[in-house]
C-alpha cells in the first residue's frame, strides 16, 4: 500500500471516530447553530486522535496497512 493510500486511510479513520464522538449532539440538535459546537468537537477529537496515532509508540502498534513511518516500511 502505498504511503497516500495509508495515509487517506488514517484520515478516514480518524475523522470516522470523530463524527461518531458528534453525532449524538448532531442528531439532536435543531439546526446548525445547535451543533456548532459538536462539530468543533467532532474537529477536535479527529484532530487530537491524528495526533496521538502520529506517535511512534503508537505507529507500533498500528497495522502495518495504517503505519506511515518510514522505519515502519
Amino acid at each position: 500500500m502505498s504511503l497516500d493510500a495509508k495515509r487517506t486511510a488514517r484520515t478516514v479513520l480518524q475523522t470516522g471516530v470523530g463524527v461518531a464522538v458528534a453525532l449524538p449532539g448532531i442528531v439532536a440538535a435543531s439546526g446548525i447553530p445547535a451543533a456548532l459546537p459538536w462539530v468543533a468537537g467532532a474537529l477536535a477529537v479527529a484532530g487530537g486522535f491524528a495526533r496521538v496515532m502520529a506517535l511512534p509508540s503508537v505507529q507500533s502498534l498500528l497495522p502495518s496497512w495504517l503505519r506511515t513511518d518510514i522505519a515502519g516500511r
